[in-house]
């Protein structure tokens, strides 16, 4: 057994794993790369002791210091742990979106997790990457990680991944897979590979088809941790600066669904559970190993473990919520059998402009129809995110603006939810009038509460030819 003088001296090392049953059919040999093997439980312990580490060594973090970042949780998690074994405080500003697991473990490693939840662009004030940088610049002694533009960030893969590849595969690797997020771990690790290979190993960036890296428009995702969003008021599209796209050879865009079914059925092929990301490097993979042959040899990262989500990817309450598909069809009705097909006017568009376009398309007055913000262009159905109300081509009729004609909206519903869930049977209760519907975690219907409500109740007394019981 090995022995340490330290959880520090844990960070990497993690091995290869072959895959057979789930890769079944596919001649080359895939191999997965664990990372939550890692002290913290993903890829992002590597990054966060190499950023702290050269953090102190160029003064940028000093003894009683406090460690500042801006994350989805993973990268959190790293330097909270780091920063405990160290002796360093650590504030760490995520969204409630993060899952519950990763903010959890966030604070039984001692760090402080600042909720922000302002859908705002990267620039405003209210943004997480604002507040946690005016948290740092205001804090004496507080270092800002940013993991983003830290080069420290692809060093630490260039230092340790890329060479436990290349050896643990006795430099017979031919493809590296991995997701793209800050771009640190393919960058780095990508980097290592094609430089002791002389350019044979080929990187592929596995990523949410939503995302700009592998041309998406942009819009928010399921998965977490991978892929570039930009929301639809930012002023500029910026890039990392810890990612290096001329390291990657293709892109590969890959569906939330997708990515979901190919981790839960790892999970009951192999025994191995790992995160929504971990789907998405899987499903690119897969189809890069369709064109190969035996003499190939596939390795796929796997940044973390299914572990921090077993309250959203494999659990069947949430997959039914957010409309995605896995666990069996209910019983009885369900949401979608009575609603309509989601019509879209944007914020910025002319009132006028969008009765004609809406009643052109077969619009009533009375008809739902969902407000979003603008985006030059939309390939899938809307996330929720981007949902600022609903109104009426009526109302849009009588409105001097789009704003002017919004009202709320009703909790966000599944199709396919039962009509006997909680969520919208204390809808039908409330005062919203209009639900939105996800298929697969986009806006894809709407649900009136009047639909579900059904008739009024009749006035008249019940008969013994009814067959109440009237006495």
């Amino acid at each position: 057994m090995a022995r340490y003088e330290s959880v520090l001296d844990t960070v990497g090392g993690t091995p290869l794993i072959r895959l057979t049953r789930a890769a079944a059919g596919l001649r080359p040999r895939i191999y997965v790369k664990p990372e939550w093997q890692n002290p913290g439980g993903s890829v992002k312990d590597r990054a966060a002791l190499w950023m702290l580490r050269r953090a102190e060594a160029d003064g940028s973090l000093r003894p009683g210091g406090t460690v500042v970042e801006v994350t989805s949780g993973n990268t959190g998690i790293g330097l909270a742990l780091v920063a405990a074994r160290l002796g360093y405080r650590t504030v760490v500003f995520t969204s409630s979106g993060t899952s519950r697991e990763k903010r959890d473990q966030l604070a039984a490693y001692g760090a402080e997790v600042r909720l922000v939840d302002a859908f705002v662009p990267r620039e405003h004030p209210d943004s997480m990457r604002s507040r946690g940088a005016r948290f740092a610049a205001e804090t004496p002694g507080a270092w800002f990680v940013d993991q983003y533009d830290n080069p420290a960030n692809p060093a630490a893969h260039i230092a340790t991944t890329g060479p436990e590849i290349w050896a643990d595969t006795n430099g017979e690797v031919t493809h590296f897979v991995a997701t793209v997020g800050t771009g640190g771990t393919i960058s780095g690790t990508g980097r290592y590979l094609r430089e002791a290979s002389d350019g044979r190993v080929r990187v592929i960036g596995a990523d949410p088809a939503t995302s700009l890296y592998a041309g998406g428009d942009g819009s928010q995702k399921a998965v977490e941790g991978a892929g570039h969003v930009l929301h639809p008021d930012a002023a500029a599209d910026v890039w990392p600066q810890a990612l290096d796209t001329d390291v990657i050879d293709r892109f590969i865009a890959v569906h939330d669904q997708d990515a979901i079914d190919a981790v839960r059925r790892l999970a009951r092929t192999e025994g191995i559970l790992a995160g929504g990301s971990s789907g998405v490097a899987l499903v690119a993979a897969f189809r890069v190993a369709e064109d190969l042959t035996e003499d190939d040899t596939v390795v796929v990262l796997l940044p973390d473990s299914g572990r921090a989500y077993l309250s959203t990817y494999f659990n069947d309450q949430w997959l039914c919520a957010n409309g995605f598909r896995g666990p069996a069809p209910a019983e009885g009705p369900v949401v979608g059998d009575e609603a309509c097909v989601a019509r879209l006017v944007e914020r910025d568009e002319r009132p006028a402009d969008a009765v004609r376009r809406l009643a052109a398309a077969g619009a009533a007055d009375d008809d739902a129809v969902l407000v979003v913000y603008p985006r030059p262009r939309r390939l899938l159905a809307a996330h929720p995110s981007e949902l600022l109300g609903w109104t009426t081509v009526g109302r849009l009729r009588a409105a001097p603006s789009v704003s002017d004609a919004v009202r709320p909206l009703g909790p966000r519903l599944g199709i396919g939810l039962p009509l006997s869930d909680p969520a919208v049977t204390g809808w039908t209760a409330a005062d919203t009038e209009v639900a939105p519907v996800l298929d697969r975690g986009r806006v894809t219907a709407t649900l009136s509460r009047r639909t579900l409500a059904g008739p009024p109740p009749t006035t008249q007394p019940p008969t013994a030819s009814d067959g109440a019981d009237v006495g």
